[in-house]
């Protein structure tokens, strides 16, 4: 039982991490294209600026905005306002459709019971908690599952 549960949160660790890369480079490939069509210069260091940085929960789009815009600011302030909005969209399509699917399908658990978990678990703990709400959730609720699961089919026997 213990051993099961120690392997399953391997799962949902891991499963998160590879989530959260995936994530990140289709964030960064999306970000090239929007670039490549707005025609904002410097698209491809600021690509990988933008998909590495997506990386951090919540903050890292946001710290990855900020020298991404001071870059392309030197060379052109109109592209630099053009990539601020299209940064702000392309982080709302992350943050609310993109990252729960693929993290939902990574952890098994909803796109809602993702975004709850984050708020929770940093609401909590903070940034560390944001990094580590999703894997721990998955598991409490595997636990709990199994937990009434066992209760159910244990009333059904009297």
């Amino acid at each position: 039982m213990i051993l099961d549960e120690i392997c399953y949160a391997n799962r949902m660790f891991t499963g998160f991490i590879s989530g959260r890369i995936v994530d990140s480079l289709i964030i960064g490939v999306i970000c090239f294209a929007g670039m490549l069509l707005l025609g904002i210069p410097n698209r491809m260091l600021v690509s990988v600026i933008t998909g590495v940085t997506n990386v951090i929960p919540f903050f890292g789009p946001y710290i990855g905005a900020i020298p991404s815009f001071l870059l392309i600011l030197m060379v052109s302030p109109a592209k630099a306002v053009e990539f601020l909005i299209f940064i702000l969209i392309l982080q709302q399509f992350d943050g609310n459709i993109l990252g729960p699917r693929i993290l939902g399908n990574k952890t098994g658990l909803s796109s809602f019971w993702v975004l709850f978990s984050i708020l929770l678990f940093g609401g909590l703990f903070g940034f560390v908690g944001m990094i580590i709400g999703v894997p721990v959730f998955a598991v409490i609720y595997d636990i709990l599952r199994k937990l009434v699961n066992k209760g159910v089919a244990y009333q059904e026997t009297k």
